[in-house]
């Protein structure tokens, strides 16, 4: 970070712009113009987090290699030409000022600069070389006072203006498809010690049919302790269960097959073992099959070090559907289940993978077998029960088919499912920031993604994609006029 921040640095002094030098002294008239900078050498730089808001970033001991254009009158000798010259010792000192805008977006508020050149050389060349070098006292400290003048302000415009335009990549509230979006805004203002800069995001999905529900906030906060990667984001139990709410606000967590769409395997169990126990009914009979999946509560996230399950409560209503009649329902089933859920990091998107079997993570398992992929996890067999809502008997009945359900619903609904969750959602980041060696790590009602930072795009690049305006024409707006020729203008 500390790295690209000094080369947004290094680009954005290159494009300060000084103003026109001119003065008298005794029969010597000067004007010097046309000042660029030509070079930069940043030898040494920190970034710091200073408590309770703050960043700061220093640069010491920094040259700047300058060219500017010479016009010069002395009596009736006149002498134009170019000058080389160069500010050692630039020191600077910026500190940030971080906080939460009325979005709840991150943003730089204020900043304090301090800049100053320490000395400043200049090679003169032609006839009035001498002259120069007698004036050259006036010029140098003249050049060495806008020059340090004109720092700061390049960075302030940088910082508030630029860094804050990056910041404004950072998604707060967005749909995250069809049915539902998620609010990422900041709760308070950021919290800085001496080695960590600390965010408490909202970190909850709304149904877009409904944008201001509420889930009221009954998770353990989440407390982030390792120090191995660059960047930790902690997910308490609230996130996924919003998700789940918002889905099920929405109207999506239910599923309906009928005729071909329903699975032949499962058709045809449900036909001979069941429905010809049940009602004696005939494999052969033409009427389809409709089977109605339907979420009957918000499902409910639970996490542990051992890993993490999503509970759900369901109804399967099972019908045939002569045609040209009604239907005539057959069975209306309750299922209640345990999924596991396999979190993990992919880009920038976290997603979920379902399963009807328990994910364990690392070499041993709850029974002590040993994991043939230690670094992956494997899974273990998860709680499925399905009894009816209408007799005892039809219970019993389902107490076979339990198993053959439980396997079919794996092949042929998970699949549907994790289609669904198979886009994720993007974890908040400036554009042009990845995440690289990602860990996931479980803990007692929250996990922690844990992730080192790569820049795949520079600031500069970011930057420059959402302005119109370049930076170099920022401070100053205007180019020093050209310099005129006519001695009189002297």
């Amino acid at each position: 970070v500390k790295q690209e921040g000094l080369r947004f640095v290094e680009q954005e002094l290159k494009n300060i712009t000084i103003s026109d030098l001119h003065g008298k002294e005794g029969q010597f008239h000067y004007n010097i113009s046309q000042v660029r900078v030509t070079d930069l050498h940043l030898a040494s730089s920190d970034l710091n987090f200073q408590p309770q808001q703050h960043l700061v970033f220093n640069i010491n001991n920094a040259s700047i290699s300058l060219r500017f254009r010479r016009q010069l009158l002395y009596w009736f000798f006149y002498d134009i030409g170019s000058i080389n010259a160069s500010a050692d010792g630039v020191h600077i000192h910026t500190v940030l000022r971080l906080a939460t805008d009325e979005a709840g977006r991150l943003k730089i508020s204020n900043i304090t600069c301090n800049a100053f050149v320490t000395r400043m050389h200049a090679g003169f060349s032609g006839t009035l070389r001498k002259v120069y070098e007698f004036l050259s006292t006036f010029i140098i400290t003249g050049m060495r006072y806008l020059l340090s003048q004109q720092i700061c302000p390049s960075l302030e415009h940088a910082s508030l203006v630029l860094l804050n335009s990056l910041l404004d990549t950072v998604p707060v509230r967005n749909y995250v498809d069809e049915h539902i979006g998620i609010d990422y805004s900041l709760l308070r203002d950021p919290s800085i010690s001496s080695d960590t800069l600390d965010l408490d995001f909202k970190g909850m999905f709304f149904p877009r049919v409904k944008e201001d529900l509420e889930l009221e906030n009954h998770a353990v906060e989440p407390v982030i302790k390792e120090t191995e990667r660059m960047v930790y984001v902690a997910f308490s139990e609230y996130f996924f269960d919003s998700a789940m709410l918002a889905y099920f606000q929405a109207g999506v967590l239910n599923m309906e097959l009928q005729g071909e769409k329903v699975p032949k395997d499962l058709e045809v169990l449900l036909r001979a073992t069941f429905f010809g126990t049940i009602f004696l009914l005939s494999p052969s009979v033409d009427a389809p099959l409709r089977l109605v999946l339907q979420v009957s509560a918000p499902p409910r996230c639970t996490i542990k070090p051992s890993g993490t399950s999503v509970s759900v409560s369901a109804f399967l209503n099972i019908s045939l559907v002569p045609p040209d009649r009604p239907p005539v329902q057959l069975s209306s089933m309750a299922m209640e289940t345990k999924l596991s859920a396999k979190v993990f990091l992919q880009e920038k998107a976290l997603r979920v993978q379902l399963d009807l079997r328990r994910y364990v993570w690392g070499p041993v398992g709850a029974w002590g077998r040993s994991c043939p992929h230690p670094t992956h996890g494997y899974f273990l067999p998860s709680r499925f029960r399905i009894y009816s809502k209408q007799s005892a008997l039809e219970s019993l009945a389902l107490f076979s088919l339990q198993a053959p359900l439980k396997t079919l619903l794996q092949l042929t609904i998970m699949p549907i499912l994790n289609e669904r969750t198979k886009k994720g959602v993007h974890i908040p980041l400036p554009e042009g920031m990845d995440f690289t060696r990602e860990v996931v790590t479980n803990h007692a009602g929250f996990l922690t993604v844990g992730a080192d930072l790569h820049f795949s795009k520079g600031l500069r690049e970011v930057i420059d994609k959402y302005r119109s305006v370049p930076t170099a024409t920022a401070y100053p707006s205007s180019q020093p006029a050209e310099p005129s020729l006519d001695p009189s203008s002297l």
